[in-house]
């Protein structure tokens, strides 16, 4: 069994490299997904963020709010703080669990955890190598732009927030860069894959 951490900024295409890498056979585990199932009524990180941010943000129907969450730690560094060690150990604790699972079914296989905070949660340690897709800043603009209908400002904002490429490079085992188009992701994941069922 492998695990792949494959990380990426805002509009980087980590998304796509993920689905393009479980067409090939990849188990990929989304992190997105696992960050709703961490908010669930019942778990621990759902008490602990209620008890952080008040009942106002528990919805009628018993979920979390997560347009009234956002709105109490958008823009305060301690509160996003706050939420995010709640928040990312759990995440981290379901990857792991089914990390465990799908080796255990299929002791060769290749898992791809795909995570945009990867690097910033510090979970390196839980992949064997970290891929990170990489993307001209002003080309994650304009794809950002387009895909969510935001102004230029609220992505440049979003894009300036992050870890810049060079600092996820320095952590990387393998850079993908995708500036180009999708055929040249497409090649290039294809040739990472190759390498790696082959190790």
């Amino acid at each position: 069994m492998r695990v792949v951490g494959l990380t990426g900024g805002i509009a980087s295409g980590k998304s796509t490299a993920a689905s393009l890498l479980g067409e090939l056979g990849a188990h990929v585990i989304d992190a997105d997904v696992l960050g709703h199932r961490a908010y669930n009524p019942g778990t621990s990180a759902f008490e602990a963020v209620v008890e952080t941010f008040g009942n106002d943000i528990v919805a009628d129907d018993g979920s979390i709010d997560r347009r009234a969450l956002g709105g109490k730690v958008f823009g305060d560094d301690n509160a996003l703080e706050r939420l995010t060690d709640i928040v990312w150990p759990e995440i981290r604790r379901l990857a792991e669990l089914e990390i465990r699972r799908i080796g255990s079914e299929n002791p060769v296989a290749i898992i791809v955890l795909e995570a945009a905070v990867l690097l910033e949660a510090g979970w390196e340690d839980i992949a064997d190598e970290i891929w990170v897709v990489v993307v001209d800043p002003e080309v994650a603009i304009e794809r950002a732009m387009k895909r969510d209908g935001a102004n230029r400002a609220a992505i440049e904002a979003r894009v300036n927030s992050q870890l810049s490429n060079e600092q996820r490079a320095t952590k990387a085992d393998l850079v993908i860069d995708n500036s180009k188009n999708e055929t040249t992701l497409e090649r290039q994941v294809e040739a990472a894959w190759k390498q790696l069922a082959n190790r």
